[in-house]
């Protein structure tokens, strides 16, 4: 294999939470939207990150810093003169103390006033201050912005996150929808699981920056009347998982998913389909642009040659009715042969088996003429949050352990990323 199974499992998250070993300042400027950030505190906490909430005083009118403090288990600071010690340093500096030993500063809800205050270096308040006085290479400002759709598009606060921006400070958001005045429209603050998602993936490693991540997800459905049809029992989350992943790797991640009910992860440009001819509809056309093509949906080989027009009704004569079938294209094996001509995508295949894991994966493999094939179990593992992958290449197989669906795909995406790279360095 081309790298050791250690450095790839070595992407995992350390035990006991993806943010387990961080320490993060929640901010909280004044805004409706600090309701979340109650939530939010709770969740990173979850996480294993360790939480130090700092508020404004327009944010104490929307929550108090008692239930903040509950939920984070630490002290909650709101005045630039507080005394109290920080890290055990007693000298009034708690703008200065807060951030050194921080990973991260989040401001979440960061109001419109707020944003416009850091842009000008304002700092009347230790919130402001705090963010002045970071170590900016050390401890990066992220924004999660909350506000009516009016004072979102307003030219003024544009303006100011594209100067924000320009000064390394990240955004996570806004998401459109329905605002507490009633109006509807971009500036609503992201839910506090999707801003875990966010955090989560800025501190991952981006092994795929600049590259572009096809992925098939889920099973296809090939109708035989309006009413059924063939199709299996995939749940399409080891795909969701790996675009997950993808994304938090830096790439550019396209998912093309079957008929399933997930949410798509933050980041990822998702197409969604119902039939094995509408994926291959979807895929080929990408493929060509893409710098790897991960096949992890289960797509019917087969679909029936007619379609009924109306619902195929029992007639009492108890014989059941037959079925023409006619294969699918071969998705994979389309892109593969691309692949051998353009040198692009990398393609990885997955293989769900019911017995003989290692053998049906070898035969896929170079059935296919893939560079690495994925096996699983899938009578084990259909419709589960965990899962056991074996790797599959021209030079032998490893297996990786037992473990929850996002782990295996960020250890699989680790392991494409090096592949990739030792393609690119010249031998």
């Amino acid at each position: 294999m081309t790298q050791p199974l250690d450095s790839v499992t070595s992407a995992a998250p350390a035990e006991g939470g993806d943010l387990e070993g961080k320490h993060i300042v929640l901010g909280l400027s004044g805004g409706i939207a600090c309701y979340k950030a109650a939530e939010l505190a709770r969740a990173l906490v979850k996480a294993g990150a360790t939480v130090q909430i700092v508020m404004t005083e327009a944010a104490e009118q929307f929550i108090t810093s008692v239930t903040m403090q509950a939920l984070s288990g630490r002290p909650v600071f709101t005045s630039a003169w507080d005394t109290r010690d920080v890290d055990g340093k007693a000298n009034s500096m708690a703008h200065i103390n807060l951030t050194r030993q921080a990973d991260a500063v989040l401001v979440a809800p960061a109001s419109a006033d707020f944003m416009a205050k850091l842009l000008h270096g304002r700092a009347d308040d230790l919130l402001s201050l705090l963010c002045l006085a970071r170590p900016i290479e050390t401890c990066p400002l992220l924004l999660a912005p909350a506000m009516n759709r009016e004072m979102w598009a307003h030219p003024a606060t544009q303006r100011n996150v594209s100067l924000l921006r320009a000064d390394g400070t990240h955004f996570l958001g806004p998401d459109s929808g329905e605002q507490a005045c009633g109006e509807v429209g971009d500036g609503r603050m992201l839910e506090p699981d999707q801003l875990l998602e966010e955090l989560i993936g800025f501190f991952r490693p981006k092994p795929l920056a600049g590259k572009r991540v096809l992925i098939t997800a889920g099973p296809t459905f090939e109708p035989i009347d309006p009413v059924r049809g063939i199709t299996n029992l995939s749940s399409g989350k080891m795909g969701f998982a790996i675009a997950r992943a993808a994304a938090e790797a830096g790439a550019e991640v396209t998912l093309v998913a079957g008929p399933v009910h997930l949410v798509t992860p933050r980041g990822v440009r998702r197409v969604d389909v119902r039939t094995a001819l509408q994926m291959a509809e979807a895929v080929i056309p990408l493929a060509p642009t893409q710098d790897v093509f991960v096949a992890t949906a289960a797509v019917a080989d087969w679909r029936p040659t007619s379609l009924a027009e109306q619902k195929i009704k029992k007639n009492g004569s108890k014989v059941a009715p037959i079925f023409e079938l006619t294969e699918n294209p071969d998705i994979l094996a389309a892109v593969a042969k691309m692949a051998l001509v353009e040198g692009r995508p990398f393609c990885v295949g997955f293989a769900a088996e019911s017995h003989d894991l290692l053998k049906h994966s070898r035969e896929k493999r170079e059935r296919k003429q893939i560079p690495l094939i994925v096996g699983n179990l899938g009578p084990a593992t259909f419709g589960r949050d965990d899962n056991a992958l074996m790797l599959v290449d021209a030079q032998g197989h490893r297996e990786l352990p037992p473990a929850n669906k996002l782990t295996l795909a960020r250890w699989l995406i680790a392991d494409i990323a090096q592949r990739l790279t030792s393609m690119e360095i010249p031998a």
